[in-house]
């Protein structure tokens, strides 16, 4: 398998395994759909762990519907959203606990960890956060609610930065060693036919240009080589500093002493008359 760790401009963002003979069509859906994926968990965790949220100045006409499992605890809304009637501690301890296994789930450090994301790894993360939703609010969200959109695929991100982060999948285009991966052709016709290959492309929007080439070497392997060379830097400097060089001084150490002997000049001293 071809294992390809994905980027977003310098920021490391996933693992992938396919193979040689993938459509580059095909690979840029997949990357798209993950890369996607991973941001929409994002959004909803952020949504789930807002302080909930600021009373409506008009009546809620779903307060009395959409009450948390156990009774609600009221916290303001600073952004007027919800109508801050928040779940119980317990209840908030189901919510946080899924984020952080969904979250976990499709982690960036994942890639630090050699594991690949997949997209069934992110429909998974999506389950969890639903499921933990329908417990702490078994009779449903309101359809307004942004958590709610976001499961249904009805989120209206215009005009904000999430949805400036979102790259659509017809707009997707993958980049490696600094050129396009053109969709027309197969990952084979780039890579060769070695199935372990491990190369690092960078997804990025239509029309943004070409991202910016990987280093020669990586910032790890960089601080490695200035540590290294720092480290050599002090032990020469401590041999200067511990070795005896005032025999350089001595008639036996000048490399022109025996010159001199048999030309029969030597100790001559010029000075001006």
């Amino acid at each position: 398998m071809v294992r390809l760790h994905v980027k977003h401009g310098d920021e490391s963002q996933f693992l992938l395994d396919t193979t040689v003979h993938v459509s580059v069509e095909e690979l840029v859906k997949q990357v798209a759909s993950i890369y996607n994926g991973r941001l929409k968990v994002s959004r909803i965790c952020a949504g789930l762990t807002d302080e909930q949220i600021e009373e409506l100045k008009l009546k809620d006409e779903w307060e009395a519907k959409c009450v948390p499992s156990g009774g609600s605890v009221f916290r303001k809304d600073e952004i007027g959203r919800r109508n801050g009637h928040a779940p119980n501690e317990n209840m908030k301890k189901v919510f946080q606990k899924t984020m952080e296994e969904a979250k976990a789930l499709i982690s960036k450090k994942q890639a630090e960890a050699n594991v690949c994301v997949t997209m069934e790894m992110v429909k998974d993360a999506l389950d969890q956060l639903r499921g933990a939703a329908m417990i702490v609010y078994p009779m449903g969200l309101p359809p307004h609610d942004p958590i709610r959109m976001e499961f249904e695929n009805n989120e209206d991100l215009s005009g904000t930065q999430a949805g400036q982060m979102v790259i659509a999948e017809p707009d997707a285009q993958l980049w490696w060693a600094g050129k396009e991966m053109l969709r027309k052709k197969k990952l084979v016709d780039y890579t060769g036919k070695n199935e372990k290959t491990k190369i690092i492309v960078k997804i990025q929007k239509r029309g943004q240009g070409a991202p910016g080439r990987e280093p020669v070497i990586s910032e790890e392997e960089q601080q490695k080589m200035m540590m290294y060379y720092h480290r050599r830097q002090e032990e020469f400097k401590k041999l200067e500093e511990d070795e005896d060089i005032s025999y350089l001084n001595a008639d036996w150490a000048d490399s022109s002493s025996l010159k001199r002997q048999f030309q029969g000049v030597k100790d001559i001293k010029w000075r001006p008359r």
